[in-house]
């Protein structure tokens, strides 16, 4: 484990500009132009033109690459692109490079996205159809040929063995999309507006992979999310109230694989959110009790009690009742069972919200956010805080 003091980074940049597309399930366009769409917005939110960008980062899954979305946006020279890997785990490093160019000088407005069609186009939720070799590759072939196709069929085998090592039921993963889909009601520009669950529906959805059911899994979505990084000292002439980020870090844990790590000493926990928890505490020098609003990576209920458990906000097997007790505002915007399923950028617009003052489901005097990103795979996460 590594034994690092704090980082030089928090507090010298922060996220000044949030833009997104429509959430739908059939976008009728490219994934450029919806990715140009939500840059747009993102700037336009910022009081920023795309002459000020010279920065971009995305997610190594994205089919927009940033000099083609350059183009497209009317932006111009970049002296910064970068791209992160491991699909949603990918989220919050996005913007922890475009913060480290900030800091570093490299660059001084970076523009962050992720569009894709993926309802409409290619669906994650299909499985696996086919593969080129390569050693990443490799692993799964001691999963596929066992029927382990798809995403929900991975996290599955450990979900069972969370509910079996600590003696729960499934309903234990229903109070996550109760939660959830109740924040989604009230949130317009959820595709769940207006569409609360109870227990008992979670409890009556059809089976997908034992144990979870429909509703433990995230949407499939079409749609595009952006958010604009500049320096602290900048933020504060811009447009908006800026969401200063107070700590970023990566994390992947010993035998990891890509949702398949069942080789591991145990199946009940996420240890490389517990890189990444480790390393936000450390660095920020906060703790669970310091954090006002949670938005956790949601793709599947299971992980979100396993990250709630990784980061000390309760002990093991104890997330299932802390999160039926509301002792945490968790995913105000509806997460990615409520929401949209944006690879977890949405969820970074929404934590900017709440330190903006600005959400649906806005808790009173938030100050401090913790957002993660994709979960079983190698991961990241952010702390943001309100400037001043």
């Amino acid at each position: 484990m590594s034994v690092r003091g704090a980082d030089t980074l928090g507090g010298r940049a922060a996220i000044v500009g949030i833009g997104a597309t429509e959430f739908s399930k059939d976008s009728g366009r490219s994934e450029l132009k919806l990715a140009v769409e939500a840059v747009r917005a993102a700037l336009g939110d910022a009081g920023l033109t795309p002459a000020d960008v010279d920065g971009m980062v995305t997610f190594t899954m994205d089919t927009n690459p940033e000099i083609t979305v350059a183009q497209a946006a009317g932006i111009g020279e970049l002296s910064f692109f970068s791209r992160v890997h491991y699909g949603g785990g990918a989220a919050c490093a996005t913007v922890q490079q475009a913060a480290l160019a900030v800091a570093s000088g490299v660059a001084e407005v970076v523009v962050c996205y992720r569009a894709f069609n993926e309802r409409s186009g290619r669906r994650f939720g299909s499985g696996v159809q086919h593969r080129e070799p390569s050693a990443e590759g490799a692993a799964l072939g001691w999963s596929l040929p066992f029927g382990l196709l798809t995403p929900a069929s991975w996290v599955a085998m450990a979900a069972q063995r969370y509910l079996h090592t600590y003696n729960l039921t499934p309903e234990a993963f229903g109070h996550v999309a109760v939660t959830d889909r109740r924040h989604a009601a009230r949130n317009p520009a959820a595709y769940f507006y207006g569409k609360p669950i109870t227990l008992a529906d979670h409890a009556a959805s059809r089976w997908i992979v034992e144990p979870l059911r429909l509703l433990d899994c995230c949407q499939e979505t079409d749609g595009g999310q952006a958010v604009v990084v500049t320096s602290v000292e900048r933020a504060r002439d811009l447009a908006q109230r800026p969401a200063v980020i107070t700590a970023a870090a990566q994390g992947a844990g010993r035998r990891q694989e890509a949702m398949t790590s069942f080789y591991r000493d145990g199946l009940t926990g996420l240890p490389e959110m517990g890189v990444v928890a480790r390393q936000l505490w450390r660095t920020s020098g906060l703790g669970p009790t310091d954090i006002d609003v949670g938005i956790l990576y949601d793709h599947f209920t299971p992980f979100v009690l396993m990250q709630l458990e990784e980061f000390g906000f309760c002990g093991p097997g104890e997330a299932a009742d802390f999160v039926a007790a509301d002792r945490l505002p968790l995913n105000t915007h509806g997460g990615q069972l409520g929401e949209a399923y944006l690879h977890g950028m949405n969820g970074i617009a929404e934590a900017v919200r709440q330190l903006r003052g600005t959400s649906v489901n806005q808790v009173p005097d938030a100050a401090t956010t913790l957002v993660t990103a994709g979960t079983g795979v190698p991961t990241s996460g952010l702390i943001l805080g309100a400037d001043g």
